[in-house]
């Protein structure tokens, strides 16, 4: 079990970062209950490897990802007994506003025709992350990731246009 200090630090950093965490839960999950289930999934995760000591940010990005990424491989619902005690609790909901809502229901269905890695990039571009952050929480070299966010571009241009617009779709 961690000290008070490591638990309300751990409670602030994941406060700090509840968005990131809830819109790799939105990539990844289609219905509320399960980007819950994602959510708790990636925080116990976070908890399990948490230490205090690596780049907070490439840290979290790389535990969330992952977990939402092998849990879609698995493709089973697996049930892991923790000990709530044993959790840190003050977590809050995040909540977007009606329209806000619409917009990202819009780009996700979009995003949801992308392959894993094409919506992990996607989510850390528009998050604003360097390559060089890219590359470091997903592994790729850089000119690689250029290359990919290129033709991301691209797709999701057509994706949207043929939501939008009725082109391409037959």
């Amino acid at each position: 079990m961690q000290d008070p200090a490591t638990q309300e630090t751990f409670v602030r950093l994941v406060s700090e970062h509840r968005g990131m965490l809830y819109k790799v839960c939105r990539l990844y999950c289609f219905t509320e209950s399960d980007r819950q289930d994602l959510l708790q999934e990636i925080v116990l995760q976070l908890w399990r490897s948490f230490r205090g000591e690596a780049r907070i940010s490439t840290w979290l990005y790389r535990i969330a990802l992952n977990t939402a990424i092998s849990g879609l491989r698995k493709q089973k619902r697996l049930i892991t007994s923790v000990d709530p005690e044993s959790l840190p609790t003050e977590l809050q909901d995040i909540q977007y506003p009606q329209e806000k809502e619409e917009q990202l229901r819009l780009l996700y269905t979009a995003i949801d025709r992308l392959s894993e890695v094409e919506k992990a990039l996607t989510m850390l571009y528009l998050e604003d992350k360097s390559y060089q952050e890219m590359e470091e929480i997903l592994g790729i070299s850089q000119n690689n990731l250029r290359v990919k966010m290129n033709r991301i571009r691209d797709k999701l241009k057509k994706i949207t246009q043929s939501e939008a617009y009725g082109i391409g779709k037959s």
